[in-house]
């Protein structure tokens, strides 16, 4: 038997192992060499799996950005100072601490920090409009937050009620190499338009220097417990309203460990490079590149955002052994890779997830890297990673693969979840393991909702076939996902109706070759209003976040409604991809 790598304390058996059978869960016998169907789950904290890896690889990089380099050694020190200046503000065990941050080393630190003294990690979107971020703030009630300079602003101004008392600014070009820092000061008007992508001058706040000026944290202040919350990670959920999803230690331990199981091949240590190319703000980013990166003690390179011509560069010095990713990314590296002769040999494991993988990606990909691009699946409220193709010859293109060792999934009628259907059958979707949450953040109704006799509901319609492979079908709920995002079109809607001379919107997702999905609205005029698109467009961006905001809008005359007046965006849809 397999054990987990990673983690302090004892760990535990998952209960439900210990009566598994292969006929009861047919997707066991269709596992990759090496991956245990038993797993040994650890029984510590996040803060003790990172301790670890700082033990057993202390001189081992552990973060690199932009080509400046931390050990191991040195994150813990650094950690253990952040922490030290959290509690000098005040945050305690239970508090929520908002991080506002791109991909940086900081981010990293101020993560285990705040876990370090039992705080509870609120991630969040940079890139968000106030409003979003706003209404996030006004849920969790965090009075520390730990933002990019370019985000201070729109933190300083939330009306008094909302009002944070502690924001600690970041400006990310501290941790670049002296060189790259010395060159975006030069008077050359380029590199002064990229310093201000990256960074302003801001007023009020504690620096970053000043929060892990200190000593380090004291023994006498508490380390979180397995079951204590870790993060609060804000989804979509099954409804369509952004809601925070609670996910413990123990949820997000269980799916590192999950994923270290999945990759066998893969060794601990300074073998093992992550690029963090997806933002560590969203669970999949949160967990396949942080935790799992950490829990293994490799090289975590971190990027901002991805740019293919960055990642290349780091590519040809030191490829990515482990590489998360969405098919956009993945497109997009493959073809500017082969436009600049760059070689993707070394990239062993690359995992797919947020939208289906097309096999036209796959098949070149594998041929040119020599290693495996699988897809998987997951959401927010499992911490995420549910299943996944396996790592081997015997995957299934089409499919989001296997659950993963100690998750349990059954296909269920969806207007009665206790009628479990055969093989084949479509249905919703149901789930349970360590990695899934048990409820939303002060949001017992919705939580209550979302379960059934102890099983997830996903919301998804998928099936399984007889050597356990799982198929998405559709989805019950109406969250368009785009670029690997979730959008809710009642917002999106909102932000069109209030726009002028709009009567009635309805926002649905269409199929694209890009990025999963595209949004696209239909509108309904007001008598005599006149319309530009484009304005309209230009408008919302005032109010959402990019990729939220329609890449079409159409004008129709009327939107088909049920009987008791809801639109009925799966008609609309119909008719906006046949008219396409």
């Amino acid at each position: 038997m397999r054990g987990g790598h990673g983690g302090g304390g004892s760990s535990r058996c998952l209960e439900w192992c210990l009566v598994t059978t292969e006929n009861a869960r047919p997707w066991l016998a269709s596992y990759a060499p090496g991956v245990p169907t038993i797993l040994d789950i650890p029984d510590g904290s996040l803060v003790d799996i990172i301790e670890q890896s700082a033990r057993e690889f202390p001189s081992a990089v552990a973060l690199e950005f932009f080509g400046a380099t931390t050990t191991y050694r040195e994150l813990a020190e650094r950690i253990e100072r952040a922490a030290a200046g959290l509690v000098r503000l005040g945050v305690s065990h239970g508090d929520p601490v908002a991080i506002v941050l791109p991909n940086c080393p900081e981010h990293v630190i101020a993560f285990y920090a705040v876990l370090r003294v039992g705080g509870v990690v609120v991630e969040h979107n940079p890139l968000y409009t106030p409003r979003e971020l706003r209404h996030q703030f006004e849920d969790h009630g965090a009075r520390v937050a730990i933002a990019w300079d370019k985000v201070v602003g729109t933190i300083q101004e939330f009306p008094r009620d909302v009002a944070v008392d502690h924001i600690v600014s970041i400006d990310i070009t501290e941790s670049m190499p002296f060189v790259k820092r010395a060159a975006l000061r030069l008077p050359i008007p380029a590199l002064r338009r990229t310093r201000a992508t990256l960074t302003t001058r801001v007023r009020g706040t504690v620096t970053w220097e000043r929060l892990t000026g200190g000593g380090r944290v004291g023994d006498d202040v508490p380390r979180p417990a397995a079951d204590d919350i870790a993060v609060i990670q804000y989804t979509s959920g099954t409804t369509g309203t952004p809601k925070g999803a609670v996910l413990t230690h123990r949820n997000l331990s269980a799916n590192a460990a999950q994923s270290r199981a999945w990759v066998p091949t893969i060794t601990r240590g300074d073998g093992c490079v992550v690029y963090a190319v997806l933002p560590m703000f969203h669970a999949y980013g949160l967990t396949l590149c942080l935790t799992f990166a950490m829990s293994m003690g490799a090289r975590l390179v971190l990027f901002p955002k991805f740019e293919p011509d960055l990642v290349l560069a780091v590519m040809r010095k030191r490829p990515p052994t482990f590489l998360p990713a969405v098919p956009p990314i993945a497109d997009r590296l493959m073809r500017a890779a082969e436009e600049k002769g760059v070689s993707l040999a070394g990239v062993q494991v690359a995992i797919s997830g947020a939208m289906p993988l097309d096999e036209a990606i796959v098949r070149p990909w594998e041929e040119r890297s020599g290693g495996f691009l699988v897809e998987g699946y997951g959401l927010s409220e499992c911490s995420p990673v549910l299943m996944a193709n396996p790592v081997a010859d015997n995957r299934k293109a089409g499919t989001v693969g296997l659950p993963l060792p100690g998750t349990d999934v059954r296909i269920v009628d969806p207007e009665d979840p206790s009628t479990v259907l055969g093989v084949g059958a479509e249905g919703e979707l149901v789930v349970r393991g360590p990695q899934v949450f048990s409820g939303y953040w002060r949001k017992p109704e919705e939580s209550a909702a979302v379960f059934a006799d102890g099983w997830f509901r996903t919301g998804d319609i998928a099936t399984i076939d007889s050597d356990g492979f799982v198929r998405i079908v559709d989805r019950i709920k109406e969250l368009i996902i785009t670029g690997g995002f979730n959008v809710a079109p009642s917002e999106v809607e909102e932000a069109l109706r209030g726009l002028p001379g709009i009567a009635d919107a309805a926002v649905v997702g269409l199929v694209s070759p890009h990025s999963g999905e595209d949004v696209v609205a239909a509108v309904v005029l007001e008598p005599g209003a006149a319309f530009s698109a484009d304005e309209a467009r230009s408008a919302l961006r005032s109010s959402l976040t990019p990729y939220k905001v329609p890449k079409r809008i159409v004008v129709v005359d009327e939107l088909p409604k049920s009987l008791i007046g809801k639109v009925q965006r799966r008609l609309v849809r119909d008719s906006l991809a046949a008219a396409e």
